[in-house]
C-alpha cells in the first residue's frame, strides 16, 4: 500500500511541477501541489522538481 501510495504522490507531484511558462512558475507550482499532498516537506520536493524542470 505505502508503494502504491507513494507511486501516486510523486506522479502528482511530477504533473504539478510541469505547470507553468518558466523555472520560477513551475517551481511555485510544484511547492503548492506539494504541500498540499505531503506538507512542508512535500513542497520543498515540489519545489525543487519544478525549478529544475525543463520543457
Amino acid at each position: 500500500m505505502r508503494v502504491l501510495c507513494g507511486t501516486i504522490v510523486a506522479g502528482f507531484l511530477l504533473t504539478l511541477a510541469a505547470c507553468g511558462d518558466n523555472a520560477t512558475e513551475r517551481a511555485a507550482t510544484g511547492g503548492v501541489g506539494g504541500l498540499v499532498v505531503a506538507g512542508p516537506v512535500g513542497a520543498v520536493a515540489g519545489a525543487t522538481v519544478g525549478a529544475a524542470t525543463t520543457k
